[in-house]
């Protein structure tokens, strides 16, 4: 049965939310801030992602080593993500060591120094992350797509920002950007597992209400797509191909004929293009579809790793298929498989406390109350195929086709009019 989540909002707007499993001896946490690379100026781009690292270098009464100490001395977990649109700082625990948890948690995320030895220090850890996205063709030609569909608009950037920025960051430009974005409204404490929301509460309360409200943020306003042909020459033994067009918010309600959508067409092995390009033709290894979808738009797409020689015949394959979901309604046989493709993925993901934690604080961020995964599971079973092709049909009439191309190719190789055909 799926658990009631439990929700406190303190005195200065932060919201407290606990989903108490009882059958496990573990606990996840954390602190989410609806901040991310998005919100940032051409200026502060990868100041969110550079305060991620920062916040686990110390603070006033633990160094960055005792911080990495005392999880390890409890068996816990702990790590830290920025996406375009929230930053989250998490860790795992078994129950007895909740009390530690919660208490370096609080104590990194309100007391951190940023001291400025530290952030010379970890300046060239994040080169080096920048540099291994670089060398990893397969995540770099998503984010060169990212560029090519959404421009110069945030959602087209790095998350990491790029490096002449991250060269001039200073211990001061990351505290003012920390006070101005890092306000009340904007953060979410969830946690999920052996607890007692009541006892979480107690713990969380008090420090967490010393952050004083801010003065708001400004609007997040959604980029248009662009039509376009980008070619990235490098030495590489494959041409990785990104098509990209648009797709629709997280709250959308065609959220799931969205995702049955791309589950029909590159979700899975019995999908259309890993049995088209991979089985039947044998044109790659890698192959599939992908949805990114944020507060106010989103995107569709899909990406193959293949042979220079096999380009033009791969991307002639993606866009027929793309463009096959908007003339012809899926079958029902894939209707259905994709169906309990979906509810499965689904089922077995809410048996992490991790992904408890995190979809109570999204549910929370997005929607402002608790979904019932019974309600999701109803809205998955009441989609149709009419409304699957009537999805496909308005986001290929409504958005331009943006086509990244990233390896050995140049322009001669890719035909003029290549998304006309």
């Amino acid at each position: 049965m799926d658990t009631p989540v439990n929700k406190t909002v303190l005195s200065n707007g932060i919201r407290v939310l606990t989903k108490p499993i009882p059958q496990v001896r573990s606990v996840s946490m954390g602190v989410w801030v609806d901040v991310g690379a998005r919100d940032e100026s051409p200026e502060e781009s990868g100041l969110s992602h550079f305060i991620e690292h920062m916040i686990f270098k110390g603070t006033q009464k633990r160094s960055a080593y005792q911080i990495a100490k005392e999880f390890d001395a409890i068996g816990g977990q702990t790590n830290a993500f920025t996406s375009m649109e929230s930053t989250c700082y998490h860790a795992k625990v078994i129950d007895n060591h909740l009390a530690t948890m919660v208490d370096i948690l609080t104590d990194i995320f309100l007391n951190s120094a940023f001291d400025s030895q530290e952030v010379e220090r970890e300046r060239p850890v994040i080169f080096q992350e920048i540099g291994m996205l670089e060398d990893s063709p397969e995540e770099y030609v998503h984010l060169l797509a990212g560029k090519a569909y959404w421009g110069d608009a945030p959602l087209g950037g790095s998350i990491l920002g790029p490096r002449e920025n991250i060269t001039r960051f200073t211990a001061e430009s990351i505290v003012s950007f920390f006070r101005k974005y890092y306000q009340p409204e904007r953060i979410v404490i969830s946690a999920a597992g052996h607890l007692s929301h009541e006892d979480f509460v107690k713990r969380v309360a008090a420090p967490f209400e010393s952050i004083r409200p801010g003065n708001g943020l400004p609007p997040r306003i959604p980029p248009k797509g662009r039509r376009r042909v980008a070619l990235h020459s490098r030495t590489l033994e494959q041409v990785h191909i990104c098509l990209s067009t648009g797709g629709v918010s997280i709250t959308d309600p065609r959220r799931y004929p969205m995702a049955l959508m791309n589950t029909v067409l590159g979700g899975n092995m019995s999908s259309r293009l890993f049995q088209e390009i991979r089985e039947r033709r044998g044109l790659a290894y890698a192959v599939y579809s992908f949805v990114s979808s944020f507060v106010d738009t989103g995107m569709f797409g899909a990406y193959v790793g293949v042979d220079a020689a096999n380009v033009r015949a791969v991307v002639d394959l993606l866009l027929t298929h793309l463009r096959q979901l908007a003339e012809a309604a899926v079958t029902e046989s894939e209707l259905t498989d994709a169906k309990e493709f979906t509810k499965g993925n689904l089922l077995l993901a809410s048996e992490s406390v991790d992904n408890q934690m995190v979809r109570i604080a999204q549910n929370e961020i997005h929607f402002g109350r608790n979904i019932p995964m019974q309600e999701v599971v109803a809205a998955v079973e009441a989609v149709s195929a009419e409304e699957i092709r009537s999805l496909a049909r308005t986001l290929l009439d409504e958005n331009p086709i943006a086509l990244t191309l990233l390896g050995p190719v140049s322009e001669q190789d890719v035909p003029e009019g290549i998304l006309d055909s």
